[in-house]
């Protein structure tokens, strides 16, 4: 089960790494506005946030709703081939894209939690890091045309939703009977960590969608962008290699560092968007930024709640759906009206973080 764990999470994260690297910068070539381009991006993150609510109001996370999740996963890459021209397809092909993605990886992060641990999840999860990194470094010598990057979308997907099938159906056989959890996630009781969470999704919009194009705008050059893109993924490997014994520790104390190391890393983006050296540091604070926050946060969900299924798909859907969706458009408009800007505000973004779950650890130590 390991292997196949390892095999999914290097597929899944290269569908993510043309997604994010270079989707944003093709619709920029084909003549979509940076508004546009937030409002698309925009889509598959609502979708993950609204997700959720229908799991709570009789839809179940199933063996079913997965496989259903795979199919409209694949038909939704097909169709990106039939949409690139179109604002209202492509806004669709997103929409059923985030469905896919948003239903697959928490039902598969529950699974690798239980079977292998926190403390070992890093090492099963950077295979994932791995993946987007190669399909970046490779897919940026070849990168032609939006036909090829949609080439490379394809393959990974169709190749993520094989091998998520495989690992579901090995899952549910080895653990036939599953008992019916109650709903014990308590968004309101616990509102200042979902919206910390929430919130340091919300900064990283600039960077997910407009990374590629800010630094291109202000003169690096495409491969140099890259090449600091998978800078940022092997300081997150190396987090993911060694944190086991971070995660032994205070997981809301992490939490509060990695967000503060966040807003560290964007204000350097703010101040020295040109300077390589502090470019290269900045991406190193991905090992934090990413890597153990989000091992730190889905490690503490999974342990304060009953029902994890659950919890996992909230942490999808509020954090990275509402937060990934939030982030997206309001990065748009700052970059179009006030471009210099656009990392200062993902910096104040990250400070409310960090702030909000600096609350919500006094209220547990002060019930």
């Amino acid at each position: 089960m390991p292997i196949l764990l390892s095999t999914f999470y290097f597929f899944y994260f290269a569908v993510i790494g043309v997604y994010i690297i270079f989707m944003p910068k093709i619709l920029e070539m084909s003549g979509y506005s940076a508004s546009d381009i937030g409002i698309i991006f925009a889509a598959g993150p609502l979708i993950r946030f609204i997700l959720p609510f229908a799991f709570i109001r009789g839809l179940k996370i199933d063996e079913k709703s997965f496989n259903i999740a795979i199919l409209i996963m694949l038909i939704s890459s097909v169709s990106f081939f039939f949409s690139l021209d179109s604002f209202y397809q492509l806004l669709f092909s997103n929409i059923g894209l985030g469905i896919g993605l948003s239903i697959i990886l928490p039902y598969i992060e529950v699974i690798s939690l239980s079977i292998v641990g926190k403390e070992r999840y890093g090492k099963i999860r950077l295979f994932g890091s791995v993946g987007f990194v190669l399909v970046a470094l490779v897919l940026v010598q070849f990168l032609s045309s939006a036909d090829i990057a949609l080439n490379y979308l394809l393959f990974s997907t169709f190749s993520t939703a094989v091998v998520a099938f495989f690992i579901v159906r090995n899952a549910h056989a080895k653990d036939e009977k599953k008992e019916e959890v109650k709903n014990d996630v308590n968004l309101f009781s616990d509102w200042r960590l979902w919206l910390g969470l929430t919130l340091m999704q919300v900064s990283f919009g600039s960077f997910y969608n407009f990374f590629t194009i800010y630094e291109t705008d202000f003169g690096i050059s495409l491969d140099m962008t890259i090449y600091l893109w998978s800078f940022g993924v092997l300081a997150e490997i190396f987090m993911l290699f060694s944190q086991g014994r971070f995660l032994r520790n205070n997981l809301l104390l992490i939490l509060q560092i990695t967000t503060f190391a966040s807003a560290i890393r964007w204000f350097l983006l703010y101040l020295f968007p040109q300077n390589l050296a502090v470019l290269f540091f900045a991406q190193s604070l991905h090992a934090l930024s990413f890597a153990l926050f989000h091992s730190a946060a889905i490690s503490y969900l999974f342990h304060i709640y009953k029902h994890k299924a659950l919890a996992q798909q909230f942490f999808s859907g509020i954090t990275y759906g509402l937060g990934g969706f939030s982030g997206a458009l309001l990065a748009g408009y700052v970059y179009e009206f006030y471009p210099r800007e656009l990392f200062l505000s993902s910096t104040l973004l990250a400070l409310l973080a960090c702030g909000f779950l600096y609350l919500y650890s006094k209220k547990i130590n002060n019930p």
